[in-house]
């Protein structure tokens, strides 16, 4: 039998993810790929989620999400960010964001619309927008004095006449930067000038660094009522497998991406939707010691990961650690991360692979530091090889 597999899904197949956990479980590599804790959330939300199942909400919550999760969505945009939504309208809970940025993008953008996205992106984008037969138009972000960022006559050019949405993802995976005030005062102009929604991933929003601010764009001046803005429970209280996330937006949008949602997966885990609330509302002390802990082990990973001979890009914010594995010899990050487990008994990620253009990311490897600090200390110490091994290039 010839591919079932429609065309425009065909060039994805296995995600980097799958493939790179599988090669840490068949080769007993630790695990620097994937971002996901090594650690639980908070002991009195979890246990929230418990007292749910054993309450009995264990059946359909309805299509919106249960009322206490919006509620306290609600007074969690309006607490930190001044931003104003109903729970009854303009908040929609979601099976985590990886649904919300799907389910935007295949209610916003038809066939041969053009969304723009900063590259290198979070995979799922790029799936989401052939999903929709849509166009996706990459604008590359660029190391400038040690981060990461656009340039933005890149992304003027970047606007045609069948611009729909832009992407934007900040804290951004996988770079790590965080966009600045006038980088976003960019996009909301580019925005505004040619009446595009802007679709913002914003997952890290809690995990920033050294006292960066995270801004959501939908703060900004005009810039409310055409964002659809995506958040989730997963990075925030280190509960990536509850997959619960919400979109707040206005009612005409939260329609539109319902409308879609309630098709794909029509609600969300009850239980994990409770517990989360109790954790907006609780568990924020928490977080902030979760990012102050995240920030120790990003230091810890950087200076080893710099001992080892990477050239290494400190992130402003997420669970991850770009490198440039130049001066050890190497140059195509795919290969090396394929043999890095034999070569070092360490998984990561190839950031090639988020790449439109994977050649202008060939050279960069992403590594998770959300991991306990006793792994991070045995991942480096065996990353030290490859330098001490003066490895070929790859």
């Amino acid at each position: 039998m010839s591919d079932p597999l429609v065309a425009r899904m065909r060039e994805f197949g296995t995600t980097i993810f799958a493939e790179m956990s599988a090669l840490a479980v068949r080769t007993g590599s630790i695990n620097l790929g994937q971002g996901f804790p090594d650690t639980d959330g908070p002991a009195a939300m979890l246990e929230r989620a418990v007292t749910a199942i054993r309450d009995g909400f264990n059946q359909y919550p309805p299509g919106p999400g249960v009322p206490e999760l919006r509620q306290a969505v609600s007074e969690h945009r309006k607490d930190h960010y001044g931003l104003v939504y109903d729970p009854d309208g303009e908040v929609l809970v979601t099976v985590g964001a990886t649904e919300a940025v799907a389910a935007a993008i295949l209610a916003l953008c038809g066939p041969g619309d053009e969304v723009i996205a900063f590259e290198p992106y979070y995979d799922s984008y790029a799936a989401s927008v052939a999903l929709a037969g849509a166009v996706l138009r990459p604008v590359t972000l660029r190391p400038v004095e040690g981060r990461f960022t656009f340039d933005p006559m890149e992304l003027r050019a970047a606007v045609g006449p069948r611009t729909r949405a832009i992407l934007v993802n900040s804290p951004h995976n996988p770079t790590g930067t965080v966009f600045t005030r006038a980088e976003l005062e960019e996009i909301a102009l580019l925005c505004q000038e040619h009446g595009l929604i802007a679709l913002t991933d914003e997952v890290y929003e809690h995990l920033t660094f050294d006292g960066v601010e995270h801004i959501p764009l939908a703060t900004l001046p005009g810039m409310r009522d055409r964002t659809v803005m995506i958040s989730s429970a997963g990075k925030t209280f280190s509960v990536t497998g509850w997959k619960t996330g919400w979109v707040c937006a206005p009612p005409e949008l939260v329609r539109a991406v319902q409308t879609v949602k309630q098709f794909l997966t029509f609600t969300a885990a009850a239980p994990w939707q409770l517990a989360v609330a109790y954790g907006l509302r609780h568990e924020l002390g928490w977080v902030s010691s979760l990012r102050a802990d995240l920030q120790a082990k990003r230091d810890r990973l950087t200076a080893g990961l710099s001992a080892a001979g990477f050239d290494v890009y400190r992130p402003a914010g997420t669970y991850f650690v770009q490198t440039d594995i130049r001066p050890l010899g190497f140059t195509d990050g795919l290969a090396l991360t394929r043999e890095l487990p034999s070569l070092a008994g360490v998984v990561a990620i190839p950031t090639q692979v988020f790449y439109a253009h994977p050649e202008r990311g060939s050279h960069f490897v992403r590594f998770a530091f959300c991991k306990k600090d006793e792994v991070i200390d045995e991942a480096v110490s065996r990353l030290t090889r490859l330098g001490q091994a003066g490895a070929a290039p790859a």
